[in-house]
């Protein structure tokens, strides 16, 4: 009787096409640069598609998703729990066509980030927080005006699965100063892609939508503090079941 192959051969197998991929569509995406925003979007982004698809066919991991009827027709704020690189290929599939708030040493891998630039993120300086906000909020008002959505990882980096910091303010005052609702996304793919190791797990990952939550006229710290008790506890929910 035949063996199936292992988890490693199978996640090897897995990063091999999808870093083959990233090479090709990167090249392809760089000589794009004439083109209208959302021609480049649905290019470079399909990638983001393939890698989905292709973790489930060397993986087997596949997703289920609740929580669609939350998805708004206007642009707005979205803060995701940030486990995985898993999370950020497949929130692009539901938000279209979205931005993401990131540290800008991403732009500088080649390839990878040059093709990332092209989709106009809010790249910020972490060593300057005051900067960082008004360029997050100047960016981000133009953003969502010109009907992006705004992802915000609002932890600032990849936890471990099971652990979390404390949220960031700076998507929630976008936000406020919008007039715009944030729709905060739990889930747990960080314990079947974990954010470091090459390894994966297969099996199902939970994918959960929440409910808008209009910020207008609270506190920001309170705004936060309710979006972040949402995602962790929805987090371990989902992760126990």
């Amino acid at each position: 009787m035949k063996r199936a192959p292992s988890s490693v051969l199978r996640s090897a197998l897995f990063s091999a096409g999808s870093l083959t991929a990233l090479a090709l569509w990167g090249t392809v995406s760089l000589l794009l640069f004439p083109f209208p925003y959302r021609a480049r979007f649905a290019f470079i982004t399909a990638w983001a598609d393939f890698v989905v698809w292709w973790l489930r066919i060397t993986c087997s991991i596949d997703h289920r998703v609740t929580g669609l009827e939350n998805i708004p027709d206007e642009s707005v704020v979205v803060f995701a729990k940030h486990q995985s690189t898993w999370e950020t290929l497949f929130l692009i599939s539901l938000f279209r066509p979205q931005t993401w708030v990131l540290k800008r040493e991403l732009l500088w891998l080649p390839v990878f980030g040059w093709a990332v630039a092209l989709l106009r993120p809010i790249a910020i300086d972490r060593a300057t927080a005051r900067m960082a906000l008004k360029q997050v909020l100047r960016q981000g008002k133009e953003r969502l005006r010109e009907g992006t959505n705004v992802v915000v990882f609002p932890e600032g980096t990849r936890m471990a699965a099971g652990e979390t910091r404390r949220y960031g303010i700076s998507g929630t005052l976008l936000a406020q100063a919008t007039g715009t609702t944030i729709t905060p996304v739990a889930h747990n793919a960080g314990y079947f892609w974990p954010r470091r190791g090459l390894r994966k797990k297969p099996g199902t990952i939970r994918f959960v939508i929440g409910p808008p939550i209009d910020p207008a006229g609270r506190d920001a710290r309170d705004v936060n503090k309710e979006i972040q008790t949402w995602i962790e506890a929805k987090v371990a929910e989902i992760s126990e079941a």
